[in-house]
């Protein structure tokens, strides 16, 4: 089916007009961010309604914008000079947005430290109480984690050594035991040669009686 082409003239009826207003100022926003973002183009615009309503999109600071307007109006598009002047008023603009930023988020910084709250409504106050709370319960939640894996860390340390202490008293106790038996062992070694060692010196003992007996009795010396 072929679509009707819409004439392009004024709408007479009231909702109609408001509806269409509606539908191409979202696809007029839409083809400009396209745009920008396809071929990193600034784009800048400002729209008002029938009832004197604003709306506006930009591709940057829209009020950078509208002075790069006005100096690219005003002045001789090949006069390198006031091209550079307008790229150093930029730069201070830029600098100048960046310093106001950076000063606010030290302030922010600071109140969240507990400093600088003299200046600060309930309102703000309960808004800072609410932020402080959602950092303190975040940070509590990441030291809950921590402290797990802390304990769960040293309790496989624990048995680790569990299990090398039950490892090092088995190598005492088998140590032991075999001193105990070498032990024994010399020592059955010494009583065998005592043993030895006594029956000789009695046998000598007896052999010294005889000697002393035969010559009492005039009898010749045993051998």
């Amino acid at each position: 089916m072929v679509r009707q082409k819409i004439q392009i003239k004024k709408i007479d009826n009231l909702t109609a007009r408001q509806v269409t207003f509606s539908k191409r100022r979202r696809g007029l926003f839409k083809k400009a961010q396209e745009l920008s973002t396809l071929c990193d183009a600034d784009i800048g615009l400002i729209v008002f309604s029938a009832t004197g309503k604003l709306f506006e999109y930009s591709s940057s600071s829209m009020m950078q914008l509208i002075d790069k307007h006005k100096v690219h109006s005003d002045r001789d598009m090949d006069s390198p000079d006031q091209l550079q002047s307008f790229n150093l008023q930029s730069e201070k603009k830029n600098y100048g947005i960046l310093s106001r930023e950076f000063a606010e988020k030290n302030r922010e910084l600071r109140q969240l430290n507990g400093e600088e709250l003299q200046g600060l409504g309930l309102e703000e106050l309960m808004k800072l109480e609410k932020i402080v709370e959602g950092g303190i319960s975040r940070v509590m939640k990441i030291k809950g984690e921590k402290f797990m894996r802390e304990i769960s860390s040293l309790k496989k340390k624990e048995a680790q050594l569990q299990e090398e202490n039950s490892q090092l008293k088995k190598q005492s106790e088998q140590a032991r035991l075999n001193e105990v038996e070498g032990h024994n062992a010399i020592e059955g070694g010494h009583s065998a040669d005592s043993i030895t060692t006594n029956h000789s010196l009695v046998n000598g003992h007896l052999d010294y009686i005889d000697s002393v007996t035969s010559l009492k009795l005039g009898l010749p010396i045993p051998y």
